[in-house]
């Protein structure tokens, strides 16, 4: 294989970065499209009960499960893409996530069907977790891999962006469907048009992935015959405090944003009585937002420091869960008001661990295991962080009545303790493993890495 084999082309970086941002928009769209919908459909459709708080319950236990199927996604889909490429990883990754999608919008209800009906959502959930398990690392991979060294927090972070507009296109069509049609329209077919809509999106989002070429990254790493003959057990056996750490700086991730993109909608609409597409259209605002500052933060990590920025955010992030239920509580009926406390902690905020991430998780790994590196930690650690979130805050508000959220937000803050502490623990390890002091230049991807700590930047 030639250097001109391996350096990116002109325009090039950009054809791969669209292609990573677009996948991984409707990977999130398919993904959370389930979430958006179950505190307020499934639980009714598939779950009935007597007790409004176990139909939820029941709902939210079904969209934990995806996360949970996401860890063996990212583990298998990460094998294959540090032995054969991400390229190929990516595709195939698509491919599942949108036909279990699809199949969602199609599953009969439980008066129709019987017990059958949420079996069938759980294992379609199943399906929806595997695949979002492979395809993170593989689109956070294609633009890492591609970057400058100096601009890595930039261009890896635009892949994350694809989160934001997930989740904006997901309550955005179901909040317009909700709009549009009476409640027992929406409630009989309204809401399986979000899910058939996937097939068009996955079509297109394969199409512009088939025309982009590997990562010049991982060809230097083929050509020098130096994958790792088990990725999975090289990762463990060479890095396990990267994997511990990489976890704990996770944390904050996954619990605020299902607090205030998926528990935040029932929420509103339960507790402080905001019409449905009112809650949905303030959600949906904040992930606007999130387009344009993910990338920002990704741009500041790599000016200020990686852990720097994700220490500090972690703990900004954590802690405003306090004030923005706090005017939940108190807005009366101000809906002015309670999308400034969803737009300001999840919109601008939250960026600030979120844009980073996918550089930090990236740079804890070498070439040869990064796919599986990166998926293992991300996925893994939503298995607690982000998929039991939601019952976790249902079952405290329960606790703790619905009109003291307090333990809500401490459970956020928390988090962010965990997070901004494992990030600082990354930054030391880092400079004492390297004897940095500023910034560091990458490693080479031929270089040994084994037993070292592959640095993430100063905190």
């Amino acid at each position: 294989m030639t250097t001109s084999e391996t350096t990116p082309k002109a325009g090039g970086l950009g054809r791969v970065v669209t292609a990573a941002l677009i996948g991984a928009t409707i990977e999130w769209y398919d993904f959370f499209l389930y979430g958006v919908v179950a505190g307020i459909v499934l639980n009714k459709l598939y779950f009935p009960a007597d007790d409004p708080l176990v139909s939820t319950l029941l709902a939210y236990a079904t969209f934990a499960v995806g996360f949970v199927a996401r860890p063996l996604g990212g583990v298998v889909f990460g094998h294959f893409g540090d032995r054969i490429g991400r390229k190929s990883m990516l595709v195939i990754t698509l491919m599942l996530m949108g036909v279990a999608t699809f199949l969602i919008g199609l599953v009969p209800t439980y008066a129709q069907i019987g017990v059958a009906a949420p079996i069938l959502l759980l294992l379609l959930r199943i399906v929806q977790g595997i695949g979002l398990g492979g395809e993170w690392g593989g689109a956070v991979l294609m633009a890492f891999e591609y970057a400058p060294p100096d601009k890595r927090g930039l261009y890896a972070s635009i892949p994350q962006i694809g989160l934001a507009l997930g989740l904006c296109l997901a309550s955005g069509v179901v909040a317009g469907l909700s709009w549009g049609l009476s409640d027992e329209q929406f409630l009989t077919w309204g809401w399986r048009l979000a899910f058939l809509l996937s097939a068009v999106l996955v079509a297109v989002g394969a199409y512009i992935r088939l025309n982009v070429m590997e990562t010049p990254e991982f060809s230097r790493v083929k050509e020098a015959n130096r994958e790792a003959a088990i990725p999975f057990v090289s990762m463990l056996r060479d890095f396990p405090g990267n994997v511990i750490a990489g976890m704990g700086a996770r944390t904050i991730d996954g619990v605020f944003f299902n607090v205030f993109a998926v528990f935040s909608i029932g929420y509103l609409t339960g507790t402080v009585k905001m019409p449905r597409t009112q809650a949905l259209l303030g959600v949906t605002a904040a992930a606007l937002l999130l387009c344009v500052t993910i990338p920002i933060a990704g741009w500041l990590s790599d000016r200020l420091g990686r852990t720097r920025v994700y220490a500090w955010g972690s703990l900004l992030t954590g802690f405003s869960a306090f004030p923005a239920f706090w005017v939940f509580l108190n807005s009366d009926g101000n809906t002015a008001a309670v999308w400034l406390a969803l737009i300001v902690p999840f919109g601008i905020l939250y960026a600030s661990v979120y844009g980073p991430e996918a550089a930090l998780f990236s740079e804890l790994f070498p070439a040869r295991v990064r796919y599986t590196g990166i998926s293992f930690v991300y996925q893994f650690s939503g298995i607690f962080a982000s998929g039991l979130t939601p019952i976790v805050a249902t079952a405290l508000l329960q606790y703790s009545g619905a009109d003291r959220p307090w333990l809500v937000c401490a459970y956020c803050a928390l988090a962010g303790l965990v997070s901004a502490a494992s990030a600082i623990w990354i930054g030391r390890r880092a400079r004492a493993a390297t004897g940095l002091s500023a910034r560091p230049l990458p490693a080479s991807p031929a270089s040994p890495l084994r037993r070292t700590f592959h640095d993430p930047g100063p905190a």
